[in-house]
């Protein structure tokens, strides 16, 4: 397709002199020469004005419209979690879920839960109760005492006593203590990527999680 010259553009402009009427928004992306030479007009300056202020308030709209995508998706992976442990009627059962929708929906690479309890409750899931005497718990005072989820690297005697034989792959991760009066724990979620879970994350979704688990587990021990 050839290219129109400026005198093309010149005579179908003067053919069509209403073009810029039905076309306003390409204003905006033209600079027009005015008589007065170096000075600029009033009229140019409001111009100017107005386009510096409709990128500004177009780029904080496309800023809000990512944050709600952001938050859409972040509402969909909860629901899928939620979904996930409602479903199951077994301890074995909520983990085997869990494991699925954390890796489909929230790309982890490894999971894992650790209840504290004196009772060994039957399950065919080794090491999922550690009693509360157990020094492998005072790798994790910092979560549990102050009940706050930890993101980062964790230390290697973490990640041993979380995820076996996996410890040495996992590069980062996020420790969620539940708290609750009918359970008490810890949940484990890792990644292969060393920049997948750092400090500075939000820490509202991970305390949801827990919430759900917790409330979900607790109920099906009883």
């Amino acid at each position: 397709m050839n290219e129109l010259g400026s005198t093309e553009v010149e005579a179908y402009l003067k053919q069509h002199p209403e073009f810029f009427h039905e076309h306003l928004e390409l204003l905006e992306h033209i600079s027009i020469p005015h008589p007065s030479g170096d000075a600029v007009s009033l009229i140019s300056k409001q111009l100017e004005l107005f386009r510096n202020r409709h990128h500004e308030m177009e780029a904080q709209l496309n800023g809000l419209i990512e944050i709600a995508r952001d938050n859409d998706n972040s509402a969909n992976k909860m629901h899928e979690l939620t979904l996930a442990v409602l479903e199951a009627d077994t301890l074995e059962t909520a983990i085997e879920n869990l494991n699925v929708v954390l890796a489909e929906c929230f790309l982890t690479d490894f999971f894992a839960v650790r209840i504290i309890s004196a009772e060994k409750n039957k399950t065919a899931l080794a090491d999922l109760f550690v009693d509360p005497e157990s020094e492998e718990l005072t790798h994790f005072i910092t979560e549990l005492n102050s009940n706050k989820a930890n993101c980062g690297r964790p230390t290697l005697a973490q990640a041993r006593f979380l995820f076996g034989e996996n410890a040495l792959e996992v590069r980062s991760c996020v420790i969620i203590p539940m708290a609750y009066t009918e359970i008490e724990g810890l949940i484990a979620i890792g990644s292969r990527e060393e920049d997948r879970f750092h400090y500075s994350m939000g820490h509202l979704f991970l305390t949801q999680i827990s919430e759900i688990i917790g409330t979900r587990f607790a109920a099906l021990l009883r």
